[in-house]
């Protein structure tokens, strides 16, 4: 039974990793490619382009790894609970900094922008649109950012566990 709780942690770490460099990529890429073709485009276009990204993003491949890094920092944290080494206090961190400034996050911040986005029509389109476009813009980069910064954090913990 230790066994199988050993492998299942060491399998989340590993997960976990892969979970958080994926979502670095993804919001990596939307800001370093996307984000900036976007800012070519009039506000009609951009809101139409916008909108398809934000509906056609809703889907179970991207929530699963969306949502998952906190989830299975904590399985990677099962058989370690009673020492707690120092590298479990940095997976611990890492899950909560990923729950706090991805997931709630894009919550408060970027949800309540695709929402207002997705409103929008050539008819309606307001004449603040692109300070709209830019508060996302930035909000994505802080995510890339994090998400990086998050990713790599991981990587370490997955070496200094290694190393033990």
């Amino acid at each position: 039974m230790q066994r199988a709780t050993h492998l299942l942690a060491w399998a989340g770490l590993a997960l976990a990793v892969f979970s958080l460099g994926i979502m670095a990529g993804f919001f990596g890429t939307y800001s370093a490619n996307v984000n900036l073709a976007t800012r070519e485009l009039n506000g009609a276009t951009y809101a139409l382009v916008q909108s398809g990204f934000n509906r056609n993003v809703r889907h179970a491949l991207f929530f699963a790894f969306f949502f998952s890094p906190p989830l299975l920092c904590l399985l990677a944290l099962a058989d370690a609970w009673r020492q707690r080494p120092a590298w479990w206090w940095l997976v611990a961190g890492i899950g909560l900094a990923y729950a706090l400034g991805i997931v709630l996050f894009t919550r408060q911040v970027n949800l309540p922008l695709n929402h207002l986005t997705e409103s929008w029509t050539a008819a309606t389109l307001p004449p603040d649109w692109a300070a709209t476009r830019d508060a996302w813009n930035r909000a994505n980069a802080w995510r890339a950012a994090c998400s990086a910064t998050l990713f790599a954090l991981a990587l370490a913990a997955l070496c200094w566990r290694a190393r033990r």
